[in-house]
């Protein structure tokens, strides 16, 4: 590349939008050093504060999603979309990018919009495996989509590359024999290990599950690391101090992720996008439980791409009750079923997913 290459990336709301943005910053980052990079994010969300807290500049924009929880809220949404889009073209006008990468979320769509109108090559990341909103709206104009899954309903198929996630590098190259992990972490390693996981602020739902099931895990002698969350940690410590607990681990939250995924040889989680594309580069057998409020029900759509392919098995929220620990257990006392599950999930294992994303968005702007 001859001259100073210049990007926009524009993506936030959740860390699920953010995290594979930076991502594809410190790719470009490391093979072009002198790349000037700008954000595009939405004025009061996270990107506001991760962005330059990973070392890049953003710009903040007054736009926000549709509340159908209070729909007179939405009253000044057009007023809002309009400033935005003004504001989002003076950004392009003034940076000149090169090219404009959208990871979704509010920002995203005003200010790739604007970029196509000025010429600027756009690509879009899309996570889950039902389309957003704003990226929906920006597929038309793509040069390229770039998704976690094969089929995304509402992007033109012959847009869609099916390239996986951006994950966390140490997910990749920390993963280690299951053994050794347990082991680590202070675990027994011959006994099935259960790695519960909620998100960073927990799931109310898997951590009720497992507050009505701990006698049963102590009763089979299975470990289980319990990632409960801020919110209800305290209260669970309080709650379970009675439990025979040698085999359970409880902690509010798991920094060295790589560890925990080795440990364990069954995983429960959420069904967030960035989640499910570590669980596969993991590849344990794993339990899905997806968040029911999630935008358009993504998560139970992302959950049922792996069901489909005998990947994942599902319990759905409702369910819980009555189809939890059942469904749980016959992952646990069936090996080949454990086996199947890990081997098939190799399919939606991308370990590459970042380098070769931009590789592809080099192939193109070398053109």
């Amino acid at each position: 590349m001859n001259k100073k290459l210049k990007v926009i990336l524009s993506g936030g709301g959740t860390g699920g939008h953010i995290f594979p943005a930076i991502a594809i910053a410190d790719e470009i980052k490391k093979r072009f050093p002198d790349t000037e990079f700008l954000f595009i994010g939405a004025n009061g969300k996270m990107e506001m504060e991760k962005v330059p807290q990973a070392g890049y500049k953003i710009e903040g924009i007054d736009i926000a999603g549709i509340d159908r929880g209070n729909l007179l809220s939405n009253l000044g949404l057009p007023f809002k979309i309009i400033k935005s889009l003004s504001r989002s073209k003076a950004i392009i006008k003034e940076f000149k990018p090169d090219v404009a990468i959208g990871t979704g979320g509010f920002a995203s769509g005003p200010a790739l919009y604007e970029a196509t109108k000025q010429g600027v090559p756009v690509f879009i990341q899309e996570q889950n495996a039902h389309a957003g909103v704003t990226n929906k709206i920006l597929s038309k104009a793509a040069k390229a989509i770039f998704t976690a899954y094969p089929k995304v309903a509402g992007f033109p198929v012959e847009k869609i590359k099916f390239l996986g996630n951006p994950i966390r590098s140490n997910i990749i190259s920390g993963m280690m024999e299951t053994a050794q992990a347990k082991e680590k972490m202070g675990l027994n390693k011959d006994k099935l290990t259960i790695l519960s996981v909620g998100g960073s602020l927990g799931s109310r739902t898997l951590n009720n599950a497992w507050k009505s099931h701990l006698k049963e895990i102590v009763n089979k002698d299975y470990q289980l690391i319990w990632q409960t969350g801020k919110l209800d940690y305290k209260d669970i410590i309080e709650e379970t101090k009675d439990i025979d607990s040698r085999n359970i681990q409880i902690l509010e939250f798991i920094k060295d992720m790589e560890t925990a995924y080795s440990a364990a040889d069954i995983i429960v989680s959420r069904a967030g996008a960035i989640a499910i594309s570590e669980l596969a580069v993991a590849q344990k057998p794993v339990l899905l439980v997806p968040f029911p409020f999630a935008a358009e029900d993504h998560q139970t759509k992302n959950a049922m791409n792996l069901v489909e392919k005998n990947a994942a098995r599902m319990v759905k929220d409702s369910e819980m009750q009555e189809k939890f620990w059942n469904t749980l257990s016959e992952i646990c006392e069936n090996e080949n079923v454990r086996k199947e599950m890990s081997d098939n999930l190799k399919y939606f294992a991308k370990p590459n997913a970042t380098k070769e994303i931009v590789d592809e968005i080099f192939k193109v702007i070398n053109r």
